[in-house]
């Protein structure tokens, strides 16, 4: 496609699943703009990069869909002043988005080879200035850059992890999926009140792949590795 052709589509993305769909937020709705979602999915899937629908990523990962990654970002309440950690970056699409809206963002990928493809990518792609990204467990958060003024959490967990919430700064906000069914969740905004206080907003019904990590769901191929 043409680069014109991208931006119509883009823009159409986000007039129509966006601002079409409630998202009021403006920093959000213009880094959407801005952030070319098709250079994020494998190149097979270009032409379908601005459906409104998650995509696969390699690695049993996907991407996403627009209006749920806009969703998180407007209920983090995130601001330009403000430190993100981002878990579960993926192929870095939200990552980029965020690093638009934000003072900095800290991401967290699990998977060795989408983070080291997502680093790649917003550095060719110049989303790298606000970014610092690393591999690892984001279950137990990045204590060392803590604390946070949002957590947002691309991928379900059973509860949310006492790590992420302790590294939230007071007034702080932390938007994950939570629930019983590792595939299937609810999304919720938990609100730092104090150095004791947590309240809780619940958003939507969502699905999600599940986070794997020391305070989430167990890697069940590694489990499976050590029972051999």
């Amino acid at each position: 496609m043409l680069d014109e052709e991208i931006a119509d589509l883009r823009n159409r993305m986000v007039d129509e699943q966006i601002a079409g769909r409630g998202i009021h937020d403006l920093a959000v709705i213009a880094a959407m703009r801005e952030v070319p979602r098709h250079a994020f999915v494998p190149e097979h899937l270009r032409n379908d990069a601005y459906e409104d629908a998650p995509l696969p990523i390699g690695a049993g990962q996907t991407i996403s869909q627009p209006y749920i990654v806009a969703l998180m970002l407007e209920a983090a309440r995130v601001g330009p002043a403000d430190r993100l950690l981002e878990v579960g970056s993926g192929s870095g699409y939200a990552t980029a988005v965020a690093s638009r809206i934000s003072a900095r963002v800290h991401a967290i990928e699990r998977v060795d080879s989408l983070c080291e493809e997502a680093r790649e990518r917003l550095v060719a792609l110049g989303y790298a200035d606000r970014v610092e990204l690393r591999c690892g467990d984001g279950s137990t958060g990045w204590p060392e850059a803590a604390p946070f003024d949002a957590i947002v959490v691309s991928a379900g967990a059973p509860a949310a992890p006492e790590a992420l919430k302790s590294q939230l700064a007071e007034g702080g906000r932390l938007v994950l999926p939570v629930g019983a069914d590792a595939h299937s969740q609810r999304l919720v905004c938990i609100t730092r009140r104090d150095a004791t206080t947590f309240t809780e907003e619940a958003l939507c019904a969502v699905r999600f792949v599940p986070l794997i990590g020391a305070q989430a769901w167990p890697d069940r191929a590694a489990c499976e590795r050590q029972g051999d």
